[in-house]
């Protein structure tokens, strides 16, 4: 049988859920379709995702539809909750781009369509809520052309529009306008059709047709699309046979040594680690012992497959397939079982969280609790990072907005009893090097209390290159385990640079070392250590960075902003309060759009601002954009490291820690 990994993408209510909901009620696995509104829905299986209606986690559930087997993937589609779609990316086949009738393509619909025909993902989209009163699928097909892709074709109309009654009329090799329609579209895109089309006319069969329609659907060419209702079942039937015919699917290879990908991790009643893997390739068994990250090694102690509704029990998983693992306890999201996959897992396709605040306990909260508690939902989560400032006593999150900060909230009082409350949500900034900075420290030498020496150059990389760690020695002239030490604390060190923001876009070069090799059995002489490492390597980058400089650099979200004419003059000053810098106006109608750039630490403001400026007729699209640098005294945040920067007060508060867990 053969595989289908899909995932169901939207914009908030477009009606995802709704439409995951009907397709397993089509295909007959569940008997009655939930309702959002209800909370009964099957992959909205939080308690917070039916008391509030939206969905927080991605979730799986499968049906079977002649011999494809389709796992569905259901994402949320708030923008606070763009990591899990960020995690579904890696493990999708293809996709199902949902799109309301009344409201049209929305901020996050676009986002959704650009990542997926960047990593050119066969994705069909669907109308959805053709019923509701308000509806206009012509007007969103036009929207879509313009916004979305050009290269998607409705595959048939709609009748009775804004009713009940309204369904999805599909078109036939009969309609000749459709058959031109689909010809122009395809010959587009591929010379060989037209070619033959240009010699025989006849030749374009619409045999011929769907064949080449379903091949450049599957290369993500082009994008059919269908109209229907959720909620009525309207239109699901002739999107199931598209998703099976268009979309491509996996035959799997259950030989050969095992290989997958994590994409997601939750826990199970006891605590327990569940990763959700995507087989690649091979066979992955009970009881099988498989390597992942980092040399790690762990036994398989159960395995559930998505077969026809929810996991049932299995002894294995094949590749194509997609079931829950036990029994790695160590694993994380985006780490490869077994053999490392022959094609590299797609990463950090949307932007990182760009605000920061601070969680405090309530008056009964254990704080070594709540900790551990952050600590699970970081592993589930991980662009949520966590930072811990032991000399404060605090714990910061770093977040995609305030909606994500209340469900958070509601989730460590839910699942872990803890109270907390958070304090005023803030920016996130960064920091890049402006230039080179060197620093050796020699092992031995009378200011250096370390059996070790290290040597490192810190330089600028391109925007958007991250931290690169190199070797600037002989390989093999150190240890890998000392190599392995040093560059790990390079890493955690540039959390925190000289103004204590994420250091970035940059390349550290070891470019010295030294240290006291282990003595032959039964002398008494003392070795060096990793630890002695990963204890000298913050002074010797701390010191090389200071040497480079380093420049705070703010994130910036590029808006497009729809107001009325007559309003327009009013809205101006306050963008340029909010130091928003907006382009040229373009009139369209009685409406001014105008695109531009506005900090994200006045992206709330102006959300706020909109409806009074506009008199509730303002439409505003953001999204993170770019980091620019900051103009004026740096702004700087408090250290939660030993501080590195300044050598006596980092010796003794590291003699301090090793005094106190000696």
């Amino acid at each position: 049988m053969r595989t289908l990994n899909l995932g169901i993408l939207a914009h908030v209510d477009a009606g995802k859920t709704s439409l995951t909901e009907r397709l397993l009620h089509a295909a007959g696995v569940i008997d009655d379709v939930g309702r959002v509104d209800d909370g009964d829905t099957r992959t909205d299986f939080l308690a917070l995702e039916r008391t509030r209606g939206i969905t927080i986690k991605s979730a799986v559930a499968s049906f079977v539809v002649d011999d494809v087997a389709v796992n569905l993937i259901d994402t949320p589609g708030h923008p606070d909750f763009i990591a899990e779609v960020e995690r579904v990316l890696n493990v999708l086949d293809g996709a199902v781009l949902v799109v309301s009738a009344v409201e049209g393509v929305q901020p996050q619909t676009r986002v959704l369509m650009r990542t997926l025909q960047r990593l050119r993902i066969p994705t069909l989209v669907f109308v959805n809520k053709v019923d509701r009163a308000g509806a206009r699928p012509d007007d969103v097909v036009q929207d879509v052309r313009e916004k979305l892709t050009a290269d998607c074709l409705p595959m048939g109309s709609v009748a009775a529009a804004q009713t009940r009654e309204a369904r999805h009329v599909p078109f036939d090799a009969a309609d000749t306008s459709f058959a031109t329609a689909l010809l122009d579209l395809l010959t587009e895109h591929d010379d060989a059709l037209l070619a033959a089309y240009v010699d025989d006319e006849a030749a374009a069969s619409g045999r011929r047709l769907r064949d080449a329609l379903a091949t450049q659907t599957a290369r993500a060419r082009v994008h059919p699309l269908y109209f229907g209702s959720a909620i009525t079942g309207a239109g699901v039937d002739d999107l199931v046979a598209g998703i099976t015919a268009l979309l491509p699917t996996t035959d799997g290879g259950a030989e050969g040594p095992p290989s997958g990908v994590v994409f997601k991790v939750g826990r199970g009643r006891a605590g327990e680690k569940i990763a959700y893997v995507r087989m690649v390739s091979g066979t992955l068994r009970v009881r099988e012992t498989v390597p992942f990250r980092d040399g790690r090694e762990s036994k398989v102690t159960a395995i559930h497959v998505f077969d026809r509704g929810a996991a049932v029990a299995r002894d294995t998983v094949v590749a194509g397939q997609i079931g829950t693992v036990r029994g790695l306890d160590d694993v994380r999201v985006g780490d490869a079982i077994g053999s490392p996959p022959a094609q590299r897992t797609r990463e950090h396709q949307f932007a990182p969280p760009t605000l920061e605040a601070v969680v405090v306990p309530g008056e009964h909260a254990d704080p070594a609790a709540l900790h551990v508690a952050l600590t699970q939902l970081a592993e589930q989560d991980p662009l949520i990072g966590l930072r811990r400032d032991d000399v404060r006593r605090e714990i910061s999150v770093s977040l995609y907005g305030d909606v994500q900060k209340e469900v958070l909230q509601a989730t460590l009082a839910d699942e872990y009893g803890l109270d907390v409350a958070f304090r005023e949500t803030t920016t996130l900034f960064i920091e890049r090097p402006v230039g080179t900075g060197t620093a050796v420290e020699i092992m031995g030498a009378d200011d250096n209390p370390f059996r070790a020496g290290v040597g490192l150059r810190v330089e600028p990389a391109p925007v958007d290159a991250g931290v690169r760690f190199r070797l600037g020695i002989e390989r093999g002239s150190l240890p890998h385990a000392f190599v392995k030490a040093v560059e790990e604390t390079v890493h955690r060190t540039l959390d925190q640079g000289l103004h204590g923001w994420r250091v970035t876009d940059c390349t550290v070069t070891l470019t010295d070392s030294a240290y006291t090799p282990a003595p032959p059995t039964g002398w008494s002489a003392i070795s060096t250590s990793a630890g002695d490492f990963r204890q000298l390597t913050p002074l010797v980058l701390m010191s090389a960075l200071r040497q480079a400089g380093t420049r705070v650099h703010e994130p910036m979200h590029r808006f497009r902003l729809e107001v009325p004419d007559d309003v327009y003059g009013s809205v101006l000053p306050a963008l340029a309060r909010l130091r928003a810098v907006p382009g040229a106006a373009e009139a369209q109608g009685r409406t001014f759009v105008v695109d531009g750039t506005v900090p994200a630490a006045t992206t709330d403001e102006l959300q706020r601002l909109l409806p009074s400026l506009t008199h509730g007729d303002g439409v505003l699209e953001c999204g993170f954009d770019h980091y620019q640098p900051v103009s004026g005294p740096p702004p700087s945040r408090p250290r939660t490291d030993h501080n590195p920067l300044d050598r006596k007060e980092y010796l003794l508060r590291l003699a301090h820690r090793l005094e106190n867990t000696g």
